[in-house]
This record gives C-alpha cells, structure tokens and sequence, in this order.
C-alpha cells in the first residue's frame, strides 16, 4: 500500500482499518525528518506545511518509495505548492519536475461517482536508486473545517521495519481564543516561542523502542507512539458537533417510509423489525470504503444513498436510522473504533473513532448496517467491548462484550484393509458464526468450490477427491440468535492408513478453523508484553475411526479434564467395537474481549495441559 502521509491517514472518518503508515512491505526506509506544521484560523480552516525526508536502504524499499502520495478532498482542500527531490549520495540534486506530478482519482472511488472529490498528488521521484534521500516539501490549505470552529488531529508514528522514523517534529500555531487539548503517548513537547496574539505547541517524537507486535495483540494506537490533539472540551462537545454535521443526513422520504413498511411486513416484534431493517441495508447497500469522503463527517443524504445503493459507513448508518426512523423506532449513530483499538485518547478526535455503527435505544441494540460477515443483532468481532460514543445524547456506551457463537464438528474415517479411507466432515455453526462461515462460502466461486475437497486433503498431506455440500447459503428470516448453518463435505482419500503398522493416528483435525484451532492460537505466544484479543470460545469436536476388521487399538491418550474458572476443556478417548470415538469440548471465558499479560500468565498452564491433549495419538496395528 502506498504511503500517505500522517493527516491524510488518521483525521478522517475512515469507517473501517485506517490505512497503514508504512508500505507492509518488511523493507527498510528510514524517514530522516518528518515534520508537519499546522497555522489554524478560528473558523477551523488551516495550513498545514509538511516536509518528508527519507533515505531508502534497499532495492526493495526503492520499489515501494519511489512514488509519495499526497491525500486530500478536492471540496475541501487546496494543494497550494509541492517541491521534491531525489539527492544522491554525492550530494547531486535530481528536481522532480512538473511531468513528475499527477492528480487521480482515489482507486476506491472510481465506481462510486458520490465520491469523486477524493484525490491523490503522485509525487514521482526521477533517478531514483538504493542509498538515496527523497525530499517532498508541500503546502495545503484547509479551506472547509470538517467542525466549523474546532480544530483535531490525531498522528501516529509506526515502529519499523518498513520505515524507522529518526526525527519526527509537530507544530500547532492557534488563536489565543482556541486552546488545544493534547494527549501524547511517545511524543515529547517542546518549548516554542508564539507570535503575538497566537500559541504555539510543539511535540517531537520521543526516544525509545516500542514493544514488538505479537500474535493478535491489541492495536498499536493502544500502546504505541500517538499524538491527539483537539480544541473541543469533551467527548460529549465532539458528539454534538458530529451530530449537526450527520444528522439531516438521515431524515426518512416517502420512498423510504414505503420501503420500511415492506421490509417489516408482518413482523411485530420491536427488535425482529430492526434487525430486519439492518440486514436488508447490509444486503442491499455496497459498500464502498473510502477513507477521504466527501465532507470528511458529512454522510450522503438517506434518500441518495438508497437510489445509488451504495455508500461508506457513515452513509449506511444514516439510511439505517432513517429506516428505522420511518418505522417508529427512533436510532442515533455512534462513533467506535472499527479496529482493536480498545483506548480512546483523553482528548476527543477521529483518530480512532474510525467507524460509525447504530444504537437504537429503546432496545438498547447496536446495529452494523456494513457488516457482512455478521447477521443483524450481532457485531464483527473487532466491535465487541468498545466504548461507542452515542451521537444522540453524548455519552459513551460500551457495546456487549460476548454474544452467543458456537461451533460444533463431527470428523469420520471409515478405513478399509488397504488403508484407504471413506470421510465425511458435518461442521455446524450458530450465533454470530452462523453468517460468517455463510458469507465465506457464497464469496467462493463454483470452481474453487469444486477443488476444495482435494486442496484440502492436500494441506493434511493427503491425497484424495471429494465432494462439497454448502448447505443452505442463504440466512433465514428468522431471530438470528437461533440461526445455525451446516456444511459438509465427504470423500475418499489413498493411503490414509500403513497397515499392519503400528501406526499413530491423530486426534485432531481442524477444518476451517476449529476447536484445535482455537487453542493454539491462544497459545501460540510463549509469552506476551501486550493486551490482546482473547475471544470467547463455545466449541465441540467430535471424530470418529472405523477401523478395519482385526486391528488393534495399541494405545488410547489419557482422558483430561482442565476447569480453572476461565477455561472449560474436557476430552474423551472411547473404544465401541472395531472404531475409536474422540470427543472434546471447550469452553472460554473472559471478562471482557481483551486479556492482559499477567491474565496470560495464569492461562498458559492450561493452555499447554490442552495443546499437548490436543497432539496426543492412537496407536494401532493390523493383524
């Protein structure tokens, strides 16, 4: 992903993942100096002048760098001046001439014409090659505040490899009449002299190296190097301020108020007719993620959104709340951080309230109108635990920590004398899992479908064809809380079994994620520094081996039962006839959907009791 500068990621509604600092790559580019200077006026408008200068170490980081991107809104900003140059290691200065910078359109807009205003600067840089230093100086002004009369930013600054930062300067230059509010984390302030009837702030990245990231770990806006500034008082002023902008936005039409009556047709209950409101827009409305929408804040009216169906989060929400709006069930939006972000900064800002979803109040429910991995009445993992700042009233409200999600597999081996084998796998989902594994098979096409057997097979090192029964695609209406989805596949594979042996069998087999599955990826960390996600986890495995005639069940792992108030784990090893039954069930829970490292610490003993059940074997031999 192309570099964007630090304002152009982070101040915006991004209504999902804020787009990276670096390029992704693992390849190093360290930034020699990066400062942005920001001269606010008291209507909101600004001028920021920025300066980045990096030095490019490997072929590798030349590839990615070697083209800067400039972000900015065509309705809001002015791109008033752009100087660069490549200047190579003898001190030669290749400009960047006025061929070498273009204007597009952002990639993700241009099949969504109500976004059209969202632009990039490609700034080329000419010569360029490894052991050089690219300078890109600009000036932009804000012409349009996204708040008129506030001022917000949030910037952070990413650890390596793909770029180290060695010095990285920020500068506010406001009116006395708008004192800015500062939350820094690694950002150290420093002394800076104001002109008159003005202050200046200043902060320069702080010394130091950030903990490393680990095996889903919370994000790094948690615990890493950020900045958030703002000149609103509190969390509350932010909310009002939001809501004037968001709000016209969803007022119901009469094609509207005729669609929600048709949609709830014969539905009474009060939450059955929300969700069903909030399944159809995610169903019906695109999604277009683009993270410089028009108005930054400003979502598309209700009524233009639903003639174009399509539309950010920002304008789902708002035909969201017009649906509802139109069906007796007044909704306010709220601001969340769409990512695992847990923290929000002391000083309210856009920065990590990245993503808009819905509360309806009377039912004390939040709705995701652009989720499609989830049915309406359940939340994208990535949601749950968050505090939601309620546009409506102000306030912050901490979405549900847990909702119901269950899995259940049942895994058969019929083995024959050869030691080829006849299997057949039935994986059964309900709660908020039921629409996620729905969503992935409909995403796969016929012709992967058809391979997927085999492909399959060939990850567990086997050889084999098969057949792929995706079940009923299509969600039911109905309450989604008792909403289940089975799949199922079935097929023969050679050479499963070297017979007469002895031969080890394992006990485990995790297709599309699993109980397995689910345990060592908790554990896959031998320790941890940082918060992480540690979801709840309500999980059956069931496998079965038929075992030809006369052969003998050498060795069966001992049974184990692991109950430390967090975990619930048993596992069961069964003789019945000439077939071996492996049964194991697992349960988890936590508090909340993060855990900490010393709550690590307390589970890695259970979670190394129930990987090292989960490698154990069956012995046998044929006769």
């Amino acid at each position: 992903m192309p570099i964007r500068l630090a304002l152009f990621l982070i101040l915006l509604l991004g209504c999902g993942r804020l787009a990276a600092s670096g390029d992704g790559s693992g390849r190093p580019a360290a930034v020699e100096r990066h400062t942005q200077h920001f001269t606010v006026e008291e209507d909101g408008s600004y001028r920021l002048d920025a300066e980045l200068v990096k030095t490019l170490a490997t072929p590798a980081a030349v590839e990615q760098h070697a083209e800067q991107y400039i972000g900015f809104n065509a309705s809001l900003d002015e791109v008033l001046s752009i100087e660069a140059w490549t200047t190579k290691p003898d001190g030669r200065r290749l400009p960047v001439g006025p061929q070498g910078i273009r204007e597009q359109q952002e990639a993700v807009s241009a099949e969504a014409p109500m976004f059209q205003d969202t632009r990039l600067k490609v700034v080329i840089f000419p010569g360029v090659a490894e052991g050089d230093t690219l300078t890109l100086r600009y000036t932009l002004r804000r012409h349009t505040p996204l708040f008129p009369g506030q001022f917000e930013d949030f910037t952070v600054a990413r650890p390596g490899p793909p770029q180290e930062y060695r010095e990285f300067l920020l500068t506010y230059d406001l009116p006395l009449s708008m004192p800015l509010q500062a939350d820094a984390a690694g950002f150290v302030p420093m002394p800076s002299t104001s002109p008159p009837g003005r202050r200046r702030y200043a902060w320069r990245q702080g010394d130091g190296t950030p903990a490393r990231g680990e095996q889903d770990a919370v994000s790094y806006l948690d615990y890493g190097r950020r900045l958030a500034v703002s000149t609103f008082a509190d969390y509350p002023a932010f909310a009002r301020a939001y809501r004037l902008r968001a709000a016209p936005a969803a007022l119901p039409d009469a094609a509207i108020a005729r669609l929600a009556a048709d949609i709830t047709r014969g539905i009474t209950a009060p939450r059955a007719r929300a969700i069903a409101l909030s399944d159809w827009v995610r169903r019906n409305i695109r999604y277009v993620a683009v993270y410089l929408g028009p108005g930054g804040v400003v979502p598309h009216p209700a009524a233009a959104v639903l003639a174009n169906r399509y539309g950010d989060c920002k304008d789902h929400a708002v035909l969201l709340q017009a649906l509802l709006a139109a069906a007796g069930m007044p909704a306010e939006a709220a601001l969340v951080n769409g990512d695992h972000a847990y923290r929000l900064p002391a000083v309210p800002t856009l920065g990590v309230l990245n993503h808009v979803i819905v509360h309806v109040p009377e039912l004390q429910l939040f709705l995701d109108p652009t989720a499609a991995s989830v049915a309406g009445g359940f939340l994208p993992p990535a949601l749950l635990g968050k505090p939601a700042l309620l546009a409506g009233s102000g306030e912050f409200a901490l979405t549900p920590a847990y909702q119901p999600a269950r899995s259940r597999t049942q895994t058969r081996f019929d083995i024959a004398r050869d030691g080829s084998s006849r299997f057949q796998v039935r994986r059964t989902t309900g709660g908020a899992l039921a629409e996620s594994y729905r969503q992935a098979v409909r995403a796969t096409p016929q012709a992967e479908r058809d391979g997927f057997v085999r492909r399959m097979l060939a990850g567990l090192g086997q050889r084999g064809e098969g057949r792929f029964d995706p079940g009923e695609t299509e969600q039911p209406q109905q309450d989604p809380s008792g909403d289940r989805y089975t799949l199922a596949f079935s097929g023969t594979t050679d050479g499963f079994l070297r017979l007469p042996g002895p031969v080890a069998l394992a006990t485990t087999y995790n297709f599309w994620g699993g109980l397995g599955d689910a345990v060592f990826d908790l554990g896959r960390e031998p320790e941890r520094s940082l918060d992480f996600i540690c979801p709840a986890i309500d999980a059956e495995d069931e496998l079965r081996y038929a075992l030809p005639p006369r052969t003998r069940v050498l060795a069966l792992p001992k049974p184990l039962v692991v109950d430390d108030g967090r975990f619930y784990y048993r596992s069961q090893y069964l003789r019945q006839g000439d077939a071996v039954l492996v049964k194991r069930r697992l349960q988890f829970r936590h508090t909340g959907p993060t855990c900490t490292p010393e709550d690590y610490r307390r589970m890695r003993p259970a979670l190394e009791r129930m990987m090292h059940d989960l490698r154990g074997q069956v012995v046998v031999r044929g006769r």
